[in-house]
């Protein structure tokens, strides 16, 4: 069974003033240092057990790659260690160990043999390679003429092509098509249910909710956040608005769930229901019943524009829905310092039986990335109840009626 365990990781590259510094150092007889170090991974502590699953996440520059190439053993690191137990494959970077003038078949030799199989079980694995990869007679074919789909493709299924104790996965399936991102997670499911670790870099937060059992948050170079996928891309997502005067902050409910709040606080959530068609606040819904999101709003300063939003999701965190007053045109504008405003957002709640949460934003133009005044998740949470349809499952209830044809 695979296991990783980090313990004080960091790493810094050496900055020199000018080109000439570094052979001076070289010549230096006192042993003076004539370099400044540059940390981009410090102090990283982190441990995943056998047949877990952990999500790494944030921003472009935060040193997610940095820290894979430092698990995978292709970069040192200054200070720290990695511990990791069982057979590893790992797939960091587009195409990575593959020669472009070389066949794709001659490539999955090469590769598969710097993964630790042997040229028979290559010989042998050769057919579910090509199946799985689905480039057809491209396998034949140099690489460089490879799109960057194919190229993912083929390093994924050498990759994969036995179940490793561990799997480690950077963001490189993003870039194939959707056919085979589906295709290659059906796969990292499969492995985690025979006990495959895994560790995944992607800023999708439906497959890191949908696969992790946690997540970290890498920001400047330090983690930041470990805990529940939820909960971590809940601050991931407040993090990555408009920094300006903003205040992030996280408390655990009640119910031992995590709530994050951000925003600069110039208009803030004063209250959030859900209401029947009579008016009456409810937590309990019937699918397919009509209901209303009440949502009232304080200005705290003047806001010469204010959209207010929000996004239904189901127990595991995964979005069900979501829309705000700018994609509705209807934005607020020109409101005073101390006005309140109240909205309804009617729609059918069409949804599947379970619990569901809603958050609430209030920001400017599209997305809360531009001037977020707040953001509540788990504003409101509420259940669905089937009394009066058919019998369905999933999320959302499609009102189905069938024909036969002769």
């Amino acid at each position: 069974m695979g296991t990783i365990t980090v313990t004080n990781l960091g790493k810094a590259y050496k900055q020199y003033p000018t080109r000439w510094s570094r052979l001076v150092e070289w010549l230096d007889p006192r042993g003076k240092a004539h370099h400044t170090l540059h940390w981009v991974l410090r102090d990283v502590n982190f441990s995943v057990r056998a047949g877990e699953a952990l999500g790494i996440i944030g921003i472009n520059g935060a040193g997610k790659s940095t820290l894979l190439k430092m698990i995978v053993g292709t970069t040192q690191p200054s200070v720290g260690s990695v511990t990791m137990t069982g057979r590893v494959a790992a797939l960091l970077e587009l195409g990575m160990g593959f020669h472009p003038d070389f066949t794709g078949r001659q490539n999955v030799m090469m590769a598969g043999q710097l993964l630790g199989f042997s040229v028979e079980e290559l010989v042998g694995l050769m057919p579910e390679i090509e199946e799985f990869a689905e480039i057809g007679e491209y396998i034949d074919q140099p690489v460089r003429v490879y799109s960057s789909g194919m190229q993912v493709r083929l390093a994924f299924s050498v990759a994969t092509a036995r179940r490793p104790d561990v799997l480690i996965v950077d963001e490189a399936l993003s870039v194939g098509d959707a056919y085979f991102q589906h295709k290659s997670f059906d796969r990292i499911r499969q492995f985690r249910k025979q006990g495959t670790t895994l560790l995944i870099v992607a800023h999708d937060k439906a497959a890191i909710q949908a696969i992790c059992d946690s997540a970290i948050l890498l920001n400047a170079g330090r983690l930041e956040l470990e805990g529940p996928p939820e909960a971590v891309m809940d601050y991931y997502n407040a993090m990555i608005a408009d920094r300006k005067n903003q205040e992030v902050k996280q408390e655990t409910l009640g119910n031992g769930t995590v709530q994050t709040v951000s925003g600069s606080g110039e208009a803030v959530i004063d209250e959030v229901a859900l209401l029947d068609d009579s008016g009456k606040v409810i937590e309990v819904v019937g699918v397919g019943q009509p209901v209303a999101l009440r949502v009232k709003v304080k200005c705290v300063q003047s806001i010469p524009e204010l959209v207010v939003g929000y996004m239904i999701k189901d127990r595991l965190g995964q979005t069900v829905f979501g829309t705000n007053t700018f994609h509705l045109k209807q934005v607020l504008i020109d409101l005073a310092a101390g006005q309140s405003v109240e909205l309804h957002f009617e729609f059918m709640a069409n949804l599947g039986v379970g619990s569901y949460s809603v958050a609430v934003a209030l920001h400017t133009g599209d997305a809360h990335v531009s001037n977020n005044y707040q953001w509540r998740d788990r504003a409101l949470v509420f259940d669905v109840v089937n009394i009066k349809v058919e019998d369905f499952v999933g999320v959302a209830w499609l009102q189905t009626t069938v024909r036969s044809l002769p």
